[in-house]
């Protein structure tokens, strides 16, 4: 099975909690986002509508950014998800010139969020993310991988119920049924995360 993500726009209410609750889920250094939430305004005043738009990485079919990696850390599992070894990641930044949706982050300080001075939380997860690497989203690919049904993070946070993870198919097809779209198609990346629109007042 090749994995997916749909989110509704209709149900994110741009509060954030995926963001918080990936930080948490994988403890992510200063200046790693994994998740984040961005935000697009429509109108002008007083008739504006705004739209927040999850974003993580997107998981493409055709990812540039394992094309372009020079050692081959950046690899593309047989489930669709990208995931870096961190064991040859350079951090070199091929990768994240490359990524047309600023889904990946180097890992530049040894410092945790209060200094050089970690807290137990800190010690316990920055092993697993070496200074000087990429990160990005892996879908929980760790959770996936333990086989316990764990949801993921961002998808368990969010109170409005707005994401969906599994299969990718399934995900496309209810997408394409519900006008769904994919983010920046032009780039010919055929990313794995769909969005249903927001649709305002409309049944």
């Amino acid at each position: 099975m090749t994995y997916g993500m749909l989110i509704d726009l209709k149900k994110c209410i741009g509060c954030h909690a995926c963001s918080v609750a990936c930080k948490e889920a994988h403890g992510t250094r200063p200046g790693v986002r994994r998740s984040r939430v961005t935000r697009e305004l429509e109108g002008a005043y007083p008739d504006v509508r705004m739209t927040s738009y999850p974003m993580l990485c997107m998981h493409c079919e055709n990812a540039p950014c394992v094309e372009i990696c020079p050692t081959g850390a950046s690899v593309k599992r047989d489930d669709g998800i990208v995931v870096i070894n961190k064991d040859e990641c350079i951090g070199c930044g091929s990768c994240q010139t490359v990524c047309p949706y600023d889904a990946r982050h180097l890992a530049e300080s040894e410092e945790g969020y209060f200094g050089e001075q970690l807290n137990e939380y800190e010690e316990l997860m920055y092993p697993t993310m070496p200074p000087a690497t990429m990160d990005k989203c892996t879908f929980c690919a760790e959770r996936i991988d333990a086989g316990d049904g764990q949801m993921q993070a961002c998808v368990a946070a969010c109170p409005g119920g707005a994401r969906t993870f599994g299969d990718l198919e399934t995900l496309k097809a209810q997408a394409e049924a519900e006008g769904g779209f994919q983010l920046l198609p032009e780039e010919g990346t055929n990313p794995s995360v769909w969005y249903l629109p927001k649709k305002v007042n409309e049944a």
